[in-house]
């Protein structure tokens, strides 16, 4: 089992001394840091850090941390950019599908199996074929139907505001789009920002609209891959946050491509979902900086 540990991350403009600070106060409190990073953006001037320290070795618990870290926070300016996570506390995580069972699969696999450690609280899906799947690992099954059209003039309100609802009874530290074939409206966006993570393909921007595969292939691509983002308003422009990619040659059909396109948006959408419920990722702007 792993040890407990505090994690803080914090971010402001750089300046001298804020390493001597923040490293005076852990040792002042008796932290033992297990785990250090450090980044300044040179062209944001930005500071970054992650901290880790064992639990064990703090005298009080994370809700006094968080309380004497933020006069920390305060004497190195107004504007930072910090929290303190407890590892001690297991990561919720709400899952949105619809059809395409690929992500939720190899997701639901990787807590079974102690590989990734996340409470799935529900999974909720616009189609109920991964109904079974999901009750099969214990996991509680939501269908929110929404209108089959999609298109111009559909009002889906009630759907997303019952599949809201669902979401945020649970409180969760990540809301993952698991190939959930809907764009969230701005409202949700915005509720979400910083724990809503979705993938995709990374053909976009260049094979954009149905069938992409088929147009890559008839493009002769010799590269496909995904990227694991955060979701906002704009449509699959949020910060990224993994990355990876997988060749394919002229040997490979349309077939091969897409199965090949879903081993790597299993494998970035994981990798993703790790980095954020283990308060790797740090996001300034539309970029992230993931220690």
């Amino acid at each position: 089992m792993q040890e407990r540990q505090y994690v803080i991350t914090f971010g402001c403009p750089d300046r001298k001394g804020i390493v001597s600070r923040i490293s005076s106060f852990l040792a002042e409190i008796g932290g033992w840091i297990v785990e250090a990073a450090y980044h300044t953006d040179p062209d944001t001037g930005w500071f970054f850090t992650r901290q880790a320290v064992r639990a064990e070795s703090v005298p009080f618990d994370v809700d006094e941390l968080r309380a004497r870290f933020a006069g920390v926070a305060r004497s190195l300016g107004e504007e930072t950019d910090w929290s303190v996570a407890d590892t001690g506390e297991r990561r919720r995580v709400v899952i949105l599908v619809s059809k395409d069972g690929h992500c939720l699969y190899d997701l639901l696999g990787r807590v079974a199996s102690g590989e990734l450690d996340a409470d799935v609280r529900a999974v909720i899906g616009n189609h109920d074929v991964l109904a079974d799947i999901t009750r099969a690992h214990g996991i509680p099954f939501h269908h929110v139907p929404f209108d089959r059209d999609g298109g111009e003039g559909t009002d889906n309100t009630a759907a997303f505001a019952e599949i809201a609802k669902l979401v945020d009874e649970h409180d969760p530290h990540a809301v993952v789009l698991a190939r959930f074939m809907r764009i969230l409206p701005p409202e949700l966006c915005e509720a979400w920002a910083g724990r809503a993570i979705n993938i995709h393909h990374s053909f976009l921007p260049s094979f954009i609209g149905a069938r992409p595969y088929h147009q890559a292939y008839a493009r002769g691509v010799k590269l496909v891959g995904a990227t694991c983002h955060y979701v906002t308003a704009d449509l699959d422009a949020g910060p990224i946050i993994e990355q990876d990619v997988i060749r394919v040659d002229h040997r490979d059909t349309v077939s091969d491509m897409v199965r090949k396109g879903r081993d790597i948006e299993k494998v970035t959408l994981a990798r993703g979902l790790r980095w954020h419920l283990e308060s790797r990722v740090l996001v300034h702007g539309n970029r992230t900086v993931v220690f």
